[in-house]
């Protein structure tokens, strides 16, 4: 549970560290995001989940 915690603190001190430093770049990803149709948003999503519980299954078996 500690190793989720920390993930998640992580993540939130990386996106805020984008938000931070490159507001107008994050604007116009939104902007594009939101052009995006549902189901291509929620596939990315998918792919992404996979992709990082498979990277952190690697990291933990080593």
């Amino acid at each position: 549970m500690h190793d989720l915690l920390v993930a998640l603190a992580l993540m939130v001190a990386i996106e805020g560290a984008a938000y931070a430093l490159f507001p107008d770049g994050m604007r116009r990803a939104l902007a594009v995001l939101l052009d995006q149709p549902t189901e291509r948003i929620r596939l990315t999503g998918l792919v992404a989940c996979i992709v990082g519980v498979g990277l952190v299954w690697l990291l933990r078996a080593s």
